[in-house]
């Protein structure tokens, strides 16, 4: 067979490709295997076996041709391909075998390739899902941790969250129902936190009302507290001063500022507004939230100037302006570090309503105080307001203004509260001589005042030369200074020394010196006390200086200045005259006892029978008390006064018994009555005589002395006893015997003296003679005299 002819065999079977590869690869001794691996994936093994078939049969046709030429050849090649054919069946079975084995392993792997196919599109599902669910998973991480900062209070830090889930995430969730739910929340969130921010706010504005109080309270004591070391500073710069004036060590009074404590911040805590502010701008709400706050506060303010009556201004003014200043350090701290939160021009607006009506309170409170230490503590507050607000930066002018027309009022509230604090110590004053039995009484009384001038304690127990109401009267004297000072000092006047002593000199003269006048003057006290009270007086007015001085200190005047001539109190020259009017009152108060007694002369029987042997009992009654007198009044009266006193006792005991034979209580007396006034001048003039000579009267030497006083009295009982009473008339007699005397008196008195007894058996007595004799020269006497007359 020719190779057109095998070329047509095979194109007729319809597969000359296959067959002609698959002959080509046969006849090159190649492997098949290819071919037939193709063939079965393509899934036509038929055509496969069909061109074997068709090769067997071409290969049977060169055998043929062969085994014609090659007979031998040929029937060996039978063999062979018998042989061939047997190996053939044999590669058919197992192709047979192997492709259904191959179907079989192939169907498995078809299975899993569509699986493996499936997988690819879960996978690229899955990438895609997880891509989404990476944004959910970050979102909603984001929202987890805005509930939790939303849970813990972290509000600002909620927000921030938010805002980065707008601006981030939003607009890029995948998910349509998660991109709706979290549109809708974000606002309610938002929403949440601004009530949540204004909850707290709300409760800081409830604190922060009520913490104000205390703030203001210890603002205030610090500031009263730098007051007193700068007082205090200048007193001991004062103090240097003076110990430089007079050589001391300057050094040693100087102060350690070094080791002065610096004043503490007040602690306050205003987080909530910051964060409250914060959160506020970060929601784009901060002006809304800047005017709540300022509308909330300014509520607040006018709640705080809303003065309850129902309690005296004595006990809440501190409360009420500690609320005040508190409210208005909040503000100053809140408008330095809020940022923005408040504004100057509020601030000020808030501050005149504030200054405003506490102005008023103050003007209608001040106009109902009647006690001047109530008025004097509740300026030294409201200076201390002012001061404490000017601190801060705040002008306060118009409450300081009001201290000012207080003053006045202030004085007079003082000088009654003064007044009554001395007449209470004046009416609970004994009027004796205060023993001092302890250390402490003796520092407490006298030292403190310097009442002595010894240094240290003297020997207890120690009498002193005053009583109680000098100790009482110098405290009350100093509170007033202090007061007074106090008063004027908080009115921001810096010369105050002249008006404190003026007001010094007043107080001294219309208070001080009138109690004792009016004690003086009284007629309630005896002798005693009113030795006392003289003794008081000479005590207060050597201690002018020293109330001088402690103005002066408290005023910050250097004490030389008060060496300067004329720069004494004129209360001193006053407190002197009334100490001479203490000694005048001591004269009238023991004429008017004296009064007492010789009111018994009247009584007595001026037509005696016998001369009596001893002195009436009136006589040694005024003697008992003249000694009485002396003994007091020696102690504490200067001897110049008490020989005015005693002087004039004997002088009206003098006048006083003229007066009584010179009225009409007296008829008639006889000389046996004239006797019997003699003997009590007698005793009269011992006391006298002894009382000038021992207790040293002498040394005064004086014109007169005491006997010298009972020289009318004296000279009229010597003529009355005279044997010759008509001498009176001779001028020189009469000069150097009866000087003191007056006719007239002289006339009247010897009307009502009888010489004699008128009794029947009168002219028989011994002395017949005698008073017959002086009786004649009497009615001599009588007639010269009303001749002379």
């Amino acid at each position: 067979m020719t190779a057109q002819t095998k070329k047509r065999g095979a194109t007729e079977n319809g597969d000359g490709g296959v067959g002609l590869g698959l002959a080509a690869f046969i006849a090159n001794n190649e492997d098949v295997g290819p071919i037939v691996r193709h063939a079965f994936e393509s899934g036509k093994p038929e055509a496969l076996l069909h061109s074997l078939q068709n090769i067997v049969k071409m290969k049977e046709v060169d055998i043929e041709e062969i085994c014609r030429l090659h007979y031998e050849e040929f029937i060996l090649a039978i063999d062979e391909l018998r042989g061939v054919l047997v190996d053939a069946d044999e590669l058919k079975g197992t192709l047979s075998d192997e492709n259904l084995r191959l179907q079989e392993v192939a169907s498995a792997l078809l299975l899993k390739l569509d699986e493996l196919l499936e997988i690819y599109s879960v996978n690229s599902n899955v990438g895609e899902a997880l891509s989404t669910l990476k944004i959910c998973l970050q979102v909603i991480s984001l929202c987890k941790i805005c509930n939790r900062d939303i849970a813990e209070a972290k509000l600002l830090s909620a927000l921030k969250t938010l805002e980065l889930i707008e601006k981030d995430y939003l607009q890029n969730i995948p998910l349509k129902l998660l991109k709706k739910v979290i549109h809708k929340q974000v606002p309610m969130v938002k929403l949440y936190i601004e009530k949540k921010v204004c909850s707290e706010f709300n409760q800081w504005l409830v604190y922060i009302r009520r913490t104000a109080k205390e703030i203001g309270q210890v603002a205030i004591d610090q500031t009263s507290l730098t007051c007193q070391k700068d007082e205090g500073m200048c007193a001991r710069q004062r103090e240097a001063e003076e110990s430089s004036r007079v050589g001391f060590d300057v050094n040693a009074d100087t102060l350690d500022v070094e080791h002065m404590a610096e004043e503490p911040m007040l602690e306050f805590d205003l987080a909530p507004v910051y964060r409250a502010h914060h959160i506020h701008i970060g929601l784009g709400l901060g002006e809304k939230f800047r005017e709540y706050y300022y509308n909330n506060r300014l509520m607040q303010l006018n709640l705080d100037l809303q003065f309850s009556t129902s309690q005296p201004f004595v006990e809440s003014y501190q409360p009420f302006l500690a609320q005040v200043a508190g409210f208005f350090i909040i503000e100053d701290r809140v408008l330095r570090t809020a940022d923005g939160l408040l504004s100057e021009g509020q601030v000020d607006t808030m501050l005149e309503t504030a200054i405003s009506k506490v102005t008023l309170i103050l003007e209608e409170q001040f106009s109902r105080i009647d006690a001047a230490n109530h008025l004097l503590l509740i300026k030294g507050y409201v200076s201390l307001f002012g001061a404490t607000l000017k601190k801060y930066g705040y002008r306060s002018m118009s409450v300081v203004e009001i201290l000012d027309k207080t003053r006045d009022k202030y004085l007079e509230l003082l000088l009654s509260d003064c007044r009554k604090k001395l007449n209470y110590a004046f009416s609970k004053d004994s009027y004796e001589r205060i023993v001092i039995k302890k250390e402490n009484e003796y520092d407490t009384n006298i030292a403190a005042f310097q009442l002595e001038p010894v240094d240290g304690v003297p020997n207890l127990p120690y009498v002193a030369p005053f009583s109680s109401s000098v100790p009482n009267a110098c405290r009350i004297v100093r509170s007033f200074i202090e007061e007074l000072v106090s008063y004027l000092s908080h009115s921001g006047s810096t010369n105050i020394y002249d008006v404190v002593k003026s007001y010094l000199d007043k107080f001294l003269i219309e208070t001080l010196n009138d109690g004792f006048l009016n004690l003086i003057h009284g007629g309630s006290l005896e002798f005693p006390q009113v030795v006392q009270i003289a003794g008081n007086i000479a005590i207060l007015e050597q201690s002018c200086d020293m109330f001088l001085w402690h103005a002066a200190r408290l005023c910050g005047v250097p004490r030389c200045l008060l060496e300067k001539p004329h720069s004494g109190l004129t209360a001193r020259a006053v407190l002197k005259a009334s100490q001479n009017a203490a000694y005048n009152g001591l004269i009238t108060l023991v004429n008017s006892k004296i009064d007492e007694y010789m009111l018994q002369l009247t009584s007595i029987n001026w037509t005696l029978e016998e001369a009596p042997e001893h002195a009436n009992d009136y006589m040694n009654e005024v003697i008992i008390y003249l000694h009485e007198v002396v003994s007091s009044g020696q102690q504490i009266v200067p001897r110049d006064a008490l020989f005015k006193v005693v002087s004039g006792a004997l002088s009206h005991i003098s006048d006083s018994i003229t007066t009584v034979l010179l009225s009409d209580r007296v008829k008639r007396f006889n000389a046996n009555a004239a006797a019997s006034i003699d003997i009590d001048l007698k005793v009269l003039e011992g006391f006298a005589d002894d009382t000038y000579r021992m207790t040293g009267f002498s040394d005064l030497r004086k014109e007169t002395s005491f006997r010298d006083c009972l020289a009318e009295i004296r000279q009229l009982i010597n003529l009355l006893l005279s044997n010759q009473p008509e001498s009176f008339m001779n001028p020189v007699t009469r000069e150097q015997n009866y000087g003191a005397l007056d006719h007239k008196k002289v006339a009247i008195i010897c009307d009502k003296f009888k010489d004699a007894p008128d009794s029947l058996f009168g002219s028989l007595s011994s002395r017949a003679t005698v008073q017959s004799a002086r009786k004649k020269s009497l009615d001599v006497l009588k007639r010269r005299l009303k001749d002379f007359s």
